[in-house]
């Protein structure tokens, strides 16, 4: 109601995605500036001589410049891709509590299913060269078919016991890749094959409804191969959000948070404890399938080895520190682990070029130029062992953030924005 926006009258209301008007708006507004993301805003000029009433649209004005430049712009659909499937691991982690750290074995699954049907055949490699339409889908679909074979396995199991289960399945799927029909669907364990382009066609034909692969020119705006796979990208991660934040106001949904809560109290109070857990382990494969495919489609490559353990615990990452079970949580900890590696390499450029004040001072405290500094880091990317390369550094971070997340805030960054808002709300008051 106006004035009062938290008064609900009726359950829909108090259940419906925003609320509130403010968040009505300022969702509308983020969701605008996302898509403007890449563009430059046209600026009116002067009228053309002798048509006073046609305007000239200038260069235009930048959006969000650092994250909409050619640079950046792979990084943040990156993290449109990956947030989806961080989406589906906070579903079935944060919302149904089953910890699994196998995430990566079903991307690799959708991504092998998206090569062997989309992808092109030759003499090493199986392909259908099937339209987008067929294979996205088809790698989901082959990820929660997947995941509900196994499932009957983990679902008996909980706990660290659930994990080194589904930590088995990584290891499989790389075996499974290096093997004689592996490499036929995703090619040699070395150098892996091309995936296909995200062109849109009815089904084979030579010409694409519409072009993704090469630049052309919408409306007021040229736009290029990034710009088209990062709008596609945003388009899917916010499908994909809405879909994931329905799921929990569902019937389905509250059930995942009674077995998460006390499942055998769920169970006794007629919640169907092996069947929420196999739908969970599916729509969570779901989701993982369509982000390993469009993961290879934005790397252009798919490798046997690439879905390891690393990207899966890269996962669990984003969710302790962003905040499990929460849509928002994942959504925050997606951009968080994703940008902060970007964002210290550039800084530790930044500090290398530092001479004098403050910033030579920390330059001096941090980086190493050679053997008889105090600083811990390289100034390269890579380096062996002692100083620390810009990489592991941020393997480093990694572990410091979930540690600290875990001891201080188990909430992530959610629970520290609530904190927040809930100060400011009830200021100056402290209750």
């Amino acid at each position: 109601m106006y004035r009062r926006p938290k008064l609900y009258t009726s359950y829909e209301q108090e259940t419906q995605l925003l609320p509130t008007w403010t968040q009505k708006g300022l969702a509308g507004a983020f969701i605008a500036v996302l898509f403007l993301l890449p563009f430059d805003i046209p600026v009116i000029t002067d009228p053309i001589p002798g048509l006073g009433w046609l305007p000239i649209f200038g260069d235009g004005i930048p959006v969000v410049r650092f994250l909409g430049d050619g640079e950046w712009i792979r990084v943040t659909s990156q993290v449109l891709v990956l947030a989806i499937a961080a989406l589906g691991l906070n579903l079935l982690s944060g919302v149904a509590g089953q910890v699994s750290l196998g995430h990566a074995f079903f991307m690799g699954v959708g991504a092998c299913t998206a090569a062997y049907l989309g992808g092109h055949a030759d003499s090493q490699v199986w392909g259908h060269s099937l339209p987008i339409w067929i294979w996205l889908p088809g790698a989901g679909i082959a990820a929660a078919l997947v995941g509900i074979i196994v499932s009957p396995v983990a679902v008996r199991v909980r706990g660290i016991y659930l994990a080194i289960v589904t930590l088995g399945l990584v290891f499989v799927g790389i075996h499974l890749g290096n093997m004689s029909f592996g490499r036929k669907i995703a090619g040699p364990p070395s150098l892996g094959r091309e995936f296909q382009d995200l062109d849109i066609r009815l089904w084979k034909e030579e010409t694409p409804l519409i072009n993704m692969s090469d630049d052309g020119r919408w409306l007021f705006f040229d736009v290029t191969e990034e710009q088209k796979r990062y709008l596609f990208f945003l388009v899917l991660a916010i499908g994909f959000t809405v879909l994931a934040k329905n799921l929990v106001r569902t019937r389905t949904g509250r059930a995942w948070q009674a077995i998460r809560d006390r499942d055998i109290a769920a169970e006794v109070m007629g919640v169907p404890d092996f069947k929420s857990k196999l739908e969970a382990f599916a729509i969570s494969s779901f989701f993982a399938g369509i982000a390993g495919a469009l993961v290879v489609s934005l790397s252009g490559h798919l490798l046997s080895d690439e879905f390891n353990l690393f990207f899966s615990v890269e996962f669990i990452a984003i969710l302790l520190i962003g905040g499990a079970g929460t849509t928002s949580g994942a959504l925050i900890g997606t951009f968080f682990v994703i940008m902060i590696p970007r964002f210290v390499e550039e800084f530790t450029r930044w500090l290398a070029d530092a001479e004098g004040g403050v910033s030579g001072a920390v330059a001096n405290a941090i980086l190493t130029g050679g053997e008889g500094d105090f600083g811990f880091v390289s100034s390269g990317i890579e380096s062996q062992g002692w100083p620390l390369s810009v990489a592991d550094w941020n393997v480093v971070l990694f572990g410091v953030l979930i540690i600290v997340f875990l001891i201080f805030e188990p909430l992530g960054l959610f629970g520290i924005w609530i904190k927040v808002r809930n100060y400011w709300k009830g200021w100056p008051f402290s209750y």
